[in-house]
């Protein structure tokens, strides 16, 4: 596992052994972190208003900046292991692959550091990774050792239970002993995105604060002492998540418990705000939609249609409830993906006041420029995460991939979406597919999968396939939208982006025949888009399929149907949703 670089090329210093009456962690399998020796450790101020923050240079860390900023509080980066046996308070945003991460952590001594500091008592908050790098060991490449401070193995969710792996979503917590940062949680529902996770047992459940059922019950926070660790991601949920990082930061304040109205009992079905970005023709960055992927307004002008500006548009539909906003960069197949710096500074400043998911799309490939300079698809995205996308979209280059694969039958690990897949997880990575109906007089017309379509063709036909586009669907691909599911999966995705060329922007509903094609196909987690009218199109496509979520787009920037009416609808027809 190829894992980005650490921050720092300070070498691996010595350290101080901890006192024995702090020693009150498990060290049975204490494979990576060895005695301390010889470590001075600078005292504090206690009034020192710094957060030490653990990057280790994957993923998106820069919400977690942004929120402890909007909490009052400085950020000092980690550079040394004596930044962490140094820091008032640490947390550690881990993202990516647990293999990866160790073997980051323990080439600059941080993984002896950590131990010191975590066995001390101080108080540290892990997330995501944060949280399953306390075990013993994990089975995401074979067996890797952890830390080693909580019993226990960190496994893959099973799909054979009937859950789609990666877990994306809302879910709600089952507290299981006071737990203080999660005071004000209660039954909301906070934000998951992984596919590995640590179970409860007899040996760990001494640490386990709260649980969370995804197909069984693992372990979705842990806590003792001053030493919390979080599965699921406070940075990204919402005002609740905001509270638990207020309380870790704020811990002897006399904050009190916020009555809660929330009424989370297993995972939320999701409501998506998609913002297609591209520029006008004067060069400014707008929100625009298109009919049929055409967003020129039928005027004499033939002007680019104009619905707001992005990042006024983000903040909106976060304020309005929106579980995730997605950023469709549509001039993005035609630009440079890093010197696109205006749709860059659109994450930059969408993220520090967005705390749900983002996610980008567009361009994300690789790339010689004019000098002969290679980027690769890997460094592009890169780019994406640390200006403050959780996951990119991947449009044509997944087709290309896909069909080279069904064509070969190899996987070459050379796509981009197995190169982002590899260094940041599945869950980072969410394939479009931008399909057209092909209507067939027989299911044998042709090679790919056909389907009876609920709606006869323009001649009768009862029969289609959905071909596959690229370019913003102008161009057609030998491949059906089934094939390129399965193929994209077995690639490396983490979530499909199902759109549908003749549904977008008539307002009639979704293409129920295709996203229960596809739903029903794959294991991943499969967003419905395009179509979407009235709010009885979301309870449509949520109870005749299994997708996860549902994406909108004009009909939120026209403020035809605002966020708060299709929860409303949604909830009153009894589908669970984030309120």
């Amino acid at each position: 596992m190829e894992a980005p670089p650490f921050v720092s090329s300070t070498k691996t210093l010595p350290f101080r052994s901890a006192s024995p009456s702090s020693l009150l962690f498990h060290r049975k399998h204490r494979l990576n972190c060895r005695p301390s020796r010889n470590f001075t450790v600078r005292a504090s101020s206690a009034g020192d208003s710094a957060v030490t923050l653990l990057d280790y240079g994957a993923g998106n860390v820069r919400s977690v900046r942004n929120a402890i900023r909007r909490l009052g509080f400085d950020v000092k980066d980690v550079q040394t292991p004596e930044d962490i046996l140094n820091a008032n308070r640490l947390i550690f945003p881990g993202v990516g692959a647990f293999a990866a991460a160790m073997d980051v952590l323990s080439k600059n001594g941080m993984a002896e550091a950590l131990c010191e500091y975590i066995e001390n008592d101080r108080p540290f908050l892990g997330i995501c990774l944060g949280l399953q790098l306390l075990f013993e060991s994990s089975e995401e490449k074979g067996q890797v050792s952890g830390l080693g401070l909580i019993p226990g193995v960190v496994g893959r969710f099973d799909s054979s239970n009937g859950v789609r792996v990666p877990h994306i979503g809302w879910n709600a917590l089952q507290i299981r002993k006071d737990s203080l940062i999660l005071d004000d949680v209660g039954t909301h529902h906070v934000y998951f995105v992984h596919s590995y996770r640590a179970m409860p047992s007899d040996e760990n459940k001494d640490w386990v604060s709260s649980t969370c059922n995804y197909g069984e019950n693992f372990i979705a926070s842990v806590r003792r002492g001053n030493v919390h660790a979080v599965q699921f991601h406070p940075e990204k949920s919402g005002d609740v998540g905001l509270s638990i990082l207020r309380r870790f930061l704020y811990p002897n304040s006399s904050l009190e418990k916020k009555p809660t109205e929330g009424k989370a009992s297993k995972l939320a079905k999701r409501v998506i705000a998609c913002l297609d970005v591209r520029t006008n023709d004067k060069g400014d960055l707008v929100v625009t939609k298109g009919d049929q992927y055409d967003v020129r307004e039928h005027t004499k002008e033939n002007e680019v249609r104009e619905l707001g500006k992005p990042v006024e548009l983000a903040g909106q539909y976060y304020t309005d409830g929106a579980d995730e906003v997605s950023f469709l960069n549509i001039t993005g197949f035609r630009d440079f993906p890093l010197g696109d710096l205006p749709m860059l500074q659109v994450l930059r400043y969408a993220s520090e006041n967005v705390f749900v998911p983002l996610t980008v799309g567009g361009g994300i490939r690789d790339f010689t420029d004019a000098t002969g300079r290679h980027y690769s698809s890997l460094e592009v995205a890169s780019e994406y995460f640390r200006c403050g996308a959780d996951k990119i979209s991947i449009g044509s280059d997944a087709v290309y991939a896909a069909e080279e694969y069904l064509r070969t039958g190899v996987k070459s690990g050379k796509s981009s979406l197995e190169q982002i897949s590899r260094v940041y997880g599945n869950q980072a990575v969410v394939v479009s597919i931008d399909p057209r109906r092909v209507y067939v007089k027989n299911q044998n017309d042709v090679e790919f999968k056909t389907i009876r379509v609920t709606n006869p063709g323009p001649n009768g036909e009862e029969f289609s396939w959905y071909q596959c586009t690229v370019s913003g669907g102008r161009e057609g691909r030998p491949i059906g939208a089934y094939e390129l599911a399965k193929a994209v999966e077995e690639l490396g995705a983490g979530e499909i982006l199902l759109n549908c060329i003749d549904c977008d922007g008539q307002g009639q509903g979704f293409d129920i025949d295709l996203i229960k094609l596809i739903s029903d196909a794959v294991t991943i987690p499969v967003i419905a888009s395009s179509g979407a009218g009235v709010v009885e199109h979301f309870s449509e496509v949520f109870t005749k399929t299994n997708a996860s979520a549902a994406l909108a787009a004009g009909i939120f920037h026209r403020k035809e149907v605002p966020i708060h009416s299709v929860k409303e609808h949604l909830l009153k027809e009894g589908i669970e949703v984030r309120i």
